[in-house]
């Protein structure tokens, strides 16, 4: 059967390619790199990298090795390295990345985190906008100092 194999995955070469005329809907995994033209709708998980056609428009959280943005993402994005949005690129969404590439006439709304490259190479784990619990009580110390 088809899917008994497992293959080994080179996550530096693009395995799979989402076209201008194609919209996927559903939670995306892969192994390799990705590269997307259409439009996805659903969350991605890439141990490659992913690149973002200057026609795509993504609505997901994206967490992946490298991420390159031409197109329109809205979404949270968590890399393993760096994150590029090109002249044409459009990101609406925080992001958590050790390096971030802002071409000038590119969009970004949002949050950003830099991670250090000393850190693990997991990748980051998806962001909460939710301020957690250590947070909310060093505020709550330094609100009754004052």
């Amino acid at each position: 059967m088809v899917f008994d194999k497992k293959r080994n995955t080179d996550n530096k070469t693009t395995d799979t390619i989402i076209g201008e005329s194609t919209v996927c809907e559903g939670k995306i995994i892969s192994e390799a790199s990705l590269r997307i033209e259409g439009q996805v709708l659903g969350d991605i998980e890439c141990s490659g990298d992913i690149v973002i056609g200057e026609k795509a428009v993504v609505h997901s959280s994206i967490q992946a090795r490298d991420v390159t943005i031409a197109g329109k993402v809205k979404g949270d994005v968590a890399t393993k390295g760096k994150l590029t949005v090109m002249s044409t690129g459009e990101l609406i969404g925080n992001i958590q990345v050790r390096a971030f590439i802002m071409q000038e006439g590119g969009v970004f709304q949002g949050t950003s985190t830099m991670t250090a490259s000393g850190q693990d190479d997991k990748a980051p784990s998806p962001i909460s906008s939710a301020p957690s619990a250590k947070n909310r009580k060093e505020e709550q110390s330094l609100a009754s100092a004052n």
